[in-house]
């Protein structure tokens, strides 16, 4: 072969293999990285939240292997029961424990969880299983306080899968998915179609659990949510069946829902029906 010839083609076949390369390194760089890019904690203020000024507002720590996890608690006597409060994958309890009195109107107390380095929670994420196990772990600091009572889990966006999952083992008197999503492969196969599903090692399947949550289940989505589409709660309505019933709300996007006038009746609606203790 003429060296010039052979030449030119080691250079082609060059240029062929760099994008190759650098699409490898990036899904290297995902696989160690997934942490960052699904949770996004936010420092704790270094002014004290305004709830903690509140008599019935109390700091609890619950001990996991390698973490303790900080949560805040709206406890009072004469509460009809509780909700257990997953929240989504960015901010802190500073930033989501906001809307004590809607609560306490109800009649119910409420109980909020960082997730490991999130505000005061040491340690950090490392993979699902480890995750479900922390929320196992601060539902069982806290649900036998409220024998003969109904309990709601609640999760919002990243932390409707967890309440899912949660609901399956517990049985609540009522499971609140507010912003789900089916699961996080389906999730990034919408954005990130690029990336190998296999490459996911936080796939939160809550399309395939979720018929098995026995008590009812109240699906809510903005119909203006950009992040996940509302697609995602009409699937999963479909899959639990006869139990689920789906709130879309108009002109709500992702990040907003607790805004919606619409949401609050809504939600108090369901906590009033819910079965005296």
């Amino acid at each position: 072969m003429n060296p010039r010839i052979s030449r030119v083609m080691r250079w082609l076949l060059f240029l062929a293999a760099v994008p190759l390369l650098l699409y490898v390194m990036a899904l290297a760089w995902l696989w160690w990285r997934q942490e960052r890019l699904l949770f996004q904690p936010d420092p704790w203020p270094p002014e004290k939240p305004a709830a903690l000024a509140e008599p019935d507002i109390h700091e609890v720590w619950v001990d996991v292997p390698g973490a303790r996890l900080h949560a805040m608690h709206l406890q009072r006597p004469e509460a009809r029961g509780l909700v257990f409060f997953l929240h989504g994958n960015g901010g802190n309890l500073a930033s989501w424990f906001v809307n004590a009195d809607f609560y306490r109107r109800a009649g119910f107390d409420l109980f909020m969880l960082d997730y490991r380095g999130y505000g005061l929670s040491s340690g950090s994420i490392t993979s699902e299983a480890q995750l479900m196990d922390d929320v196992r772990a601060a539902w069982a600091a806290v649900a036998p306080q409220y024998a003969g009572r109904p309990v709601v889990v609640y999760g919002r966006s990243l932390g409707s899968s967890l309440a899912a999952h949660l609901a399956v083992e517990v049985r609540p008197a009522l499971t609140v998915l507010v912003s789900p999503y089916r699961s996080m492969a389906a999730l990034a196969a919408e954005q990130y179609p690029w990336v190998p599903l296999a490459l996911l090692r936080y796939p939160l399947r809550t399309d395939a659990i979720i018929h098995r949550i026995e008590g009812p289940v109240w699906l809510v989505h903005g119909e203006s949510d950009t992040l996940i589409a509302p697609a995602h709660s009409e699937a999963l309505r479909q899959a639990a069946g006869a139990r689920a019933r789906l709130l879309r709300l108009r002109d709500v996007g992702h990040g907003d829902v607790q805004d919606s006038a619409a949401y609050l009746q809504a939600l108090r609606a369901e906590l009033d029906r819910l079965p005296a203790p």
